[in-house]
């Protein structure tokens, strides 16, 4: 004679709960990891005060960038990576957009800068929160790295880049500077 057993509902719910918890723990484990910033700009502004900072992280899909910043006029902002890795008072040492020979400003082109990066926008309180991937970068010292010899920076300016105006955009003066670092 063969004696079956069946178990009682609470028997059941704690049988599933067993297994959803050890299936979610494996499924948290497999769940793959974002990759750590492989680079940071600290951006202050031209008297030196911190702004705050950018970190860049390199994706199969290109380089993620992530930004924290406040102190800025509320608004538009145009931001790029400038050809040389040095900030001035002025910001002038920062040089003009990171660029191959030929290449144009403006998003919409095949051959733009490799500095090239949307606006951001500011809020009242004057604080910009923003993320963007430029696949035009690598995180090597290549032509197109950001460490690549005199490394580069990140410069926000006052107003917004029009994407258009030859050589940079129409995005007025440099307000905040900082130099493209490994992390």
């Amino acid at each position: 004679m063969i004696r079956t057993r069946f178990a009682t509902p609470t028997v059941c719910s704690l049988v599933a709960l067993v297994a959803l918890t050890a299936a979610s723990a494996s499924a948290q484990q497999a769940a793959p990891q974002a990759p750590a910033p492989s680079a940071v700009a600290l951006v202050a502004d031209a008297q030196g005060k911190p702004l705050g900072s950018v970190t860049f992280t390199k994706y199969p899909q290109g380089v993620v960038l992530h930004g924290e910043l406040s102190g800025l006029t509320p608004g538009w902002h145009g931001i790029h990576i400038h050809e040389n890795g040095a900030c001035s008072p002025d910001f002038k040492a920062a040089g003009g957009h990171f660029a191959a020979a030929g290449t144009m400003h403006g998003l919409g082109s095949d051959h733009s800068h490799y500095g090239e990066l949307p606006n951001i926008w500011a809020n009242d309180a004057g604080k910009a929160g923003f993320e963007a991937i430029t696949q035009r970068v690598t995180l090597g010292d290549s032509a197109d790295g950001l460490f690549k010899t005199g490394g580069t920076a990140l410069v926000i300016h006052a107003q917004a880049d029009d994407y258009l105006s030859q050589p940079a955009g129409n995005s007025g003066d440099r307000v905040g500077c900082g130099v493209i670092t490994r992390k």
